[in-house]
């Protein structure tokens, strides 16, 4: 079972991967401007938000591999939408209820479900850094595959085709899946003894996300083109570079967790890598600021699975699906607003404000998070 779900979300990390770096190229070209870049970004982030939300206010009736299907052909489905259409409006509304994840983590319906089915390993810091490490492997696999529109003669339109054949793919790939709650009695309601700590780490989440929105894969990706002119070839081989740095980061997550805790974890690799990200903003000339983005990735995706198993481990195993859900939705929504915001900025010529303010406020929740639960006890 396990070794289905890494699988899965390596083929969805690699059409991730692409997407992420071929969308605001391709909106471009149909003629749209920064703005309405933002405006979509926002779309798919709102939909993850209400489709996320759905499995974790109703979820708990059905069975998680029934949802993993359907997840997976609203995948396929998103694909086709995003190659058949060309004006703003039908794009804005595939965008807002399919799949399309433009950021570098996993910020899909998918997301609960995957967790939900690896909480049972005992060793869950181990299994999401296995799960986050592979994921990241195959989007930076993903950015460099940005560029076959530049070198191998794929139209732009053609890349939203093989994002559906990926969404085939994992649909069959789930049909092997057990359903892990067939034996089991279904909860009466999604969230019990645990709804305080999952609402507060939900309202501080939200907050890391809001940040996080500013500067997602595809505004950044926009960002290098629209301050430095790089092509779609040497940004795609730029978040390749990223991705494989935050890969090979996420494989030390769990060891560092077992040593000095999951939220020391969290909290001691994010605040450097924000850091890294405001120098970049302020950074001179393309080679630095590239330089400073890849120290940042060196470090920003550790929290990822440290995160994740915390979160699993704090709930009672009933309310496993709900909490993996409950705190993506606020993060989700508060990472939705934030692309406009940023589409906005990037109209108005203020390149900069959007990187640092990113920065600033994922330090601002770090310190949070630290004082939240620096005493909170969990294994790892």
């Amino acid at each position: 079972m396990i070794g289905r779900i890494f699988i899965g979300r390596a083929l969805r990390g690699f059409a991730d991967g692409f997407i992420a770096v071929v969308l605001p190229a391709y909106l471009l070209a149909l003629g749209l401007g920064v703005l309405e870049v933002g405006i979509i970004s926002t779309a798919t982030l709102l939909g993850s938000a209400f489709t996320t939300l759905a499995v974790g206010r109703w979820g708990h009736r059905f069975s998680i591999r029934r949802l993993m299907l359907g997840a997976a052909l609203l995948m396929a489905a998103t694909g086709l939408g995003f190659a058949g259409f060309a004006a703003f409006w039908p794009l804005l509304v595939v965008a807002a209820v399919g799949t399309l994840n433009p950021s570098s983590g996993d910020a899909s319906v998918f997301m609960p479900l995957d967790h939900t089915m690896l909480a049972t390993a005992p060793d869950r810091t181990a299994v999401f850094a296995r799960y986050t490490f592979l994921g990241s492997m195959a989007g930076a696999l993903g950015a460099l595959a940005s560029g076959l529109p530049d070198w191998g003669g794929i139209p732009l339109r053609g890349m939203f085709v093989i994002y559906a054949v990926v969404g085939c793919a994992v649909w069959l790939l789930y049909l092997g899946l057990p359903d892990p709650k067939a034996e089991e009695q279904r909860p009466s309601v999604p969230l019990g003894p645990s709804r305080d700590i999952v609402w507060k780490l939900a309202a501080l989440f939200s907050i890391d996300s809001f940040a996080g929105g500013l500067v997602l894969n595809s505004l950044l990706a926009l960002w290098l083109f629209e301050r430095f002119g790089l092509s779609l070839s040497a940004a795609g081989a730029f978040f390749f570079w990223t991705g494989l740095l935050s890969a090979v980061s996420q494989l030390a997550a769990g060891p560092l967790a077992r040593r000095i805790g999951m939220i020391n974890t969290m909290v001691f690799t994010h605040i450097p890598s924000s850091l890294f990200l405001i120098g970049a903003a302020l950074a001179p000339g393309a080679e630095f600021a590239l330089g400073l983005l890849l120290a940042r990735s060196l470090l920003s995706q550790m929290d990822v699975p440290a995160r994740g198993a915390f979160v699993m481990t704090v709930v009672t195993p009933a309310e496993r699906p709900a909490a993996a859900s409950f705190t993506a939705v606020p993060r989700s929504l508060a990472a939705a607003l934030s692309p406009t915001l940023t589409g906005g900025l990037f109209a108005a010529g203020a390149m900069a404000a959007p990187l640092v303010a990113c920065g600033v406020l994922k330090i601002a929740y770090d310190l949070a998070l630290f004082a939240a639960f620096r005493k909170q006890r969990a294994a790892s």
